[in-house]
């Protein structure tokens, strides 16, 4: 079964439940139709009876009957004559209507089980059954009323199994109906079947042409739909766009990790290989080692920092969050920070006391250490930077300004970039991920980063942040 196809599947079971459908059809139609024509059975016993009952009349004298000339029988009856018109149905459809009189003498018609009812009273207006030879019928008495008429009864008789004709006809029909409608459904449910799963075998197409050509860009087209499938595709859709870009950004970052660990593992080789070639001086040892130090201090910091956006983008370490005093943090950070009076710049900061927020303490202070450090590094000799942290309506706004040298339109958009740099004319020592990493903690922690720079003047960047 697990090797079948879908499609196949689906016809399968399709049709076991149409045969028990059909079944549990048929005995429900065989079980009603049955009472249905019991029930007709006896009303058309009762209409026999109560229409012969109108051609049964009594005349003292032969001659005043028949003035029309029709075919109709007389029998001699106490002082006068009883006329059986030529309409009355004496048999009809298997139903016997019967003349008696009081005493159960027959005086006109065919009894089929006289026998079993030569014995059975008159009931006016009841329909009884007796059994005759294994066989069920049903009697139904009428009184005759009028002049001459007195204890005179007409008895109806009719076999039960007069209906079994009718239900062996809607069984030869059911036998040929039903199973041409199951097999019209089958039809009907494969071909159904093989259109409903046909975006899937596109699915299908599109994944295996992504497995062999490794080509991310196909997409499954299945035109306008809100159904399933559709849902579905359009999910498919998303998740390779998702995938070719998460595929494209980490082909851009092992191209753009390379390019900045080649420099300075280049300077830490050629320093040891200028320091092995010829003897130096103790000085010019101390020199390389130096500057291997810082080159080794710029990679590791590299690293740190790319193993650090790493975890936070794949949540591999459990980052704790919790209520903390942000005003105080920031406090913190800024005062640690002003005692650096790199370049002449100096550093100032107000702060909104009591201020708190949710979020982890040690990334907070690495985004704000890295928007200060930031501004140092691109400030300009003797310029100033500028900390405020305030409340505006339901949100924290922490923001990080200077006078240095700015940033172009054209690289604002693309300044959050991992090793993206905007001043190429300018050396400043950096990992290239500092505000790469802003951003990431700021989207962690359910905010928002806002740069606003213009160039040769300055920039301005803000941390939106919701309130605890």
């Amino acid at each position: 079964m697990n090797r079948l196809r879908i499609r196949t599947k689906i016809t399968i079971w399709f049709a076991f439940a149409m045969i028990i459908l059909a079944g549990l059809t048929l005995g429900c139609v065989l079980m009603i139709s049955d009472n249905v024509v019991q029930k007709n059975i006896k009303d058309s016993l009762v209409e026999t009876v109560s229409d012969n009952i109108d051609e049964v009349e009594y005349y003292h004298d032969k001659a005043d009957a028949n003035p029309d000339g029709d075919k109709d029988v007389y029998i001699q009856y106490q002082r006068g004559y009883l006329e059986i018109d030529d309409d009355y149905l004496d048999e009809m459809n298997g139903i016997y209507t019967t003349l008696y009189n009081e005493d159960a003498t027959l005086l006109y018609g065919e009894n089929p089980i006289a026998q079993a009812t030569g014995k059975l009273n008159f009931s006016d207006n009841e329909i009884r059954s007796v059994q005759y030879k294994g066989s069920t019928y049903y009697i139904y008495d009428r009184s005759l009323k009028g002049e001459g008429l007195k204890d005179l009864w007409l008895r109806g008789i009719v076999s039960r199994n007069q209906g079994a004709r009718w239900m062996d006809s809607i069984v030869i029909l059911s036998m040929w109906l039903i199973p041409a409608l199951i097999l019209l459904a089958l039809a009907g449910g494969y071909f159904l079947a093989g259109r409903f799963l046909r975006p899937i075998q596109h699915m299908i197409q599109a994944a295996s042409g992504i497995q062999q050509g490794q080509d991310l860009k196909k997409r499954i087209h299945l035109g306008k739909g809100q159904d399933e499938l559709h849902q579905l595709a359009d999910t498919f859709n998303s998740m390779m766009d998702r995938l070719e870009k998460s595929f494209q950004a980490e082909k851009q970052f092992t191209s753009d990790m390379s390019h900045e660990l080649r420099t300075p593992v280049s300077v830490i080789l050629s320093q040891c290989e200028l320091s092995l070639e010829e003897e130096q001086d103790q000085q010019a040892y101390q020199d390389a080692l130096h500057v291997i130090k810082r080159q080794g201090q710029k990679m590791s910091a590299m690293i740190n920092d790319m193993l650090t956006m790493t975890r936070m983008e794949q949540r591999t370490d459990r980052i704790v969050m919790k209520e903390l005093d942000f005003s105080l943090l920031c406090d913190t950070v800024c005062q640690d920070l002003c005692l650096l009076h790199e370049k002449g710049i100096q550093l100032e900061y107000r702060l909104t006391k009591g201020i708190v927020v949710w979020g982890n303490e040690e990334l907070l202070r690495r985004l704000l250490v890295n928007l200060i450090s930031n501004a140092y590094r691109y400030g300009k000799e003797n310029g100033h930077i500028s900390v405020v942290l305030q409340k505006t309506g339901e949100n924290v706004l922490l923001s990080v300004s200077d006078n240095g040298y700015g940033i172009g339109k054209e690289h604002i958009d693309h300044i959050w970039q991992r090793f993206y740099q905007a001043d190429t004319s300018h050396t400043h020592q950096g990992s290239g991920l500092g505000l790469a990493m802003v951003q990431e903690i700021a989207q962690l922690h359910g905010g928002w980063m806002k740069v606003e720079s213009e160039e040769g003047e300055g920039s301005c960047f803000s941390l939106h942040l919701p309130l605890k």
